[in-house]
């Protein structure tokens, strides 16, 4: 393959993705966000309470979204999920633990914290019965705050994950 038509293939393929029509309403293991932390601010500090109060507000955000999209959401067994660090790259270990719980998708998310200004919020939904990725999508954020949070995954829900193919 040539160095172009390697390059338009990288580019084109999630436009090909987000022409297909958004994933139908189903049952879902919602595995929540995973915070990482690669400002040296969290080296410096730790854990900040707003933070971690954040990250739950804006699970329940997308719980509510899914679920008034139709999703019948689940958490996975503690037990299940004890030794996955990252459900987003856990190698398929999400998309088992909602196949075995009888769910039609695995989903969750990350939040990369680059700096208390920039973050990046992203979010996946992959077929339970397959481990294929149905959807997902990033987002890169300006400010650490409840507003900027829900923003930025209102969007990423809106225009990427449930985002129809566009009439012409």
């Amino acid at each position: 393959m040539t160095r172009f038509g390697l390059i338009s293939t990288l580019l084109l393929a999630p436009m090909a993705a987000l022409a297909q029509p958004a994933p139908p309403p189903g049952t879902a293991t919602w595995f929540g966000l995973h915070y990482i932390d690669t400002s040296t601010e969290g080296a410096i500090n730790g854990v900040r309470a707003d933070e971690t109060a954040r990250i739950a507000m804006v699970e329940d955000f997308i719980a509510e979204d899914l679920t008034g999209r139709g999703f019948a959401l689940t958490p996975p067994p503690a037990e299940a999920v004890a030794g996955i660090l990252n459900p987003v790259r856990s190698n398929g270990a999400d998309t088992r633990i909602a196949r075995g719980m009888g769910s039609d998708y695995a989903i969750a998310g990350e939040v990369q914290k680059v700096s208390n200004l920039i973050q990046s919020v992203n979010l996946t939904l992959r077929d339970a019965e397959t481990g294929e990725t149905v959807r997902a999508g990033s987002v890169e954020i300006r400010g650490n705050t409840d507003d900027a949070f829900r923003r930025g995954y209102s969007y990423l829900l809106r225009n990427v994950i449930f985002r129809e193919e566009r009439k012409e």
